[in-house]
C-alpha cells in the first residue's frame, strides 16, 4: 500500500491526457489525421512517428504555451484523487519536466477546484531533474509515464509507480496501473 503523505506525481500522461492533447493539436493545427494514439509507442515521439520536424516541435511548443483550441482534459478520476490526497495530507505535488509550469498551473488550479491552494508544482526542465526534487520533498512513491524516469527513481530509492501508456509497454518490474481508480485502490489513506 502506498503512504499518500510520500507520493508525488508526474503531469503530462498521468493526469493530464496530454497525448490526445497532441493528437487534437495535429488534426486542428496542422491538419494531420493519421496519427493514433496507439502510434505513439515511445516516449521520443520523432522515433515513432513519421511527421516532419517543424510540425513535430510546433505542435509540442503549443502544449508547453497553452497555445490551442483543443480542450485538454484529465484522466478520469485524477482530480477526485488529488483532491482527497490534499484534504487527508495538506498537500500534493507534481513534479514535470516541463521548463515551465506556465498554462498547466492554472489547469491543475481548476482540476483541483477547492484544494488548489494545497497543490506545489515544480518544473524541473529535464526529467533527469526531478529525482533531486523527489528527495529533497521526501517523496518515496512517484506516479510517472516515462520508464527512463522510473530506472533513476528506483536507483534513488523512490519506487516508481508506471501509470500505463503505449510507450510504456515494454518489460519492467515496477508498480504498474492502468487507471486512476486502480491507483487509489493501492493507496493507504489515513
Amino acid at each position: 500500500m502506498i503512504d499518500p503523505a510520500v507520493l508525488a506525481f508526474d503531469i503530462d500522461g498521468v493526469i493530464a491526457d496530454t497525448m490526445h492533447l497532441f493528437l487534437d493539436i495535429l488534426a486542428d493545427h496542422y491538419d494531420v489525421h493519421t496519427v493514433r494514439y496507439e502510434d505513439i509507442t515511445c516516449y521520443q515521439l520523432d522515433q515513432c512517428l513519421d511527421l516532419d520536424e517543424e510540425t513535430l516541435e510546433g505542435a509540442i511548443a503549443r502544449i508547453l504555451e497553452g497555445r490551442y483550441r483543443a480542450e485538454l482534459k484529465p484522466y478520469p478520476g485524477s482530480g477526485e484523487v488529488l483532491r482527497r490526497i490534499a484534504e487527508t495530507t495538506g498537500r500534493v505535488l507534481m513534479v514535470t519536466a516541463r521548463p515551465d509550469p506556465g498554462p498547466i498551473a492554472d489547469w491543475m488550479d481548476r482540476l483541483l477546484d477547492g484544494q488548489h491552494h494545497r497543490a506545489q508544482i515544480v518544473a524541473t526542465g529535464s526529467f533527469e531533474a526531478k529525482t533531486d526534487v523527489l528527495l529533497q520533498n521526501g517523496v518515496r512513491w512517484f506516479v510517472e509515464d516515462r520508464l527512463d524516469t522510473c530506472h533513476l527513481l528506483k536507483a534513488a530509492g523512490i519506487t516508481p509507480v508506471v501509470f500505463s501508456q503505449p510507450w510504456n509497454r515494454e518489460s519492467h518490474d515496477y508498480v504498474q496501473v492502468a487507471s486512476w481508480p486502480e491507483l487509489e485502490r493501492r493507496i493507504d489513506y489515513p
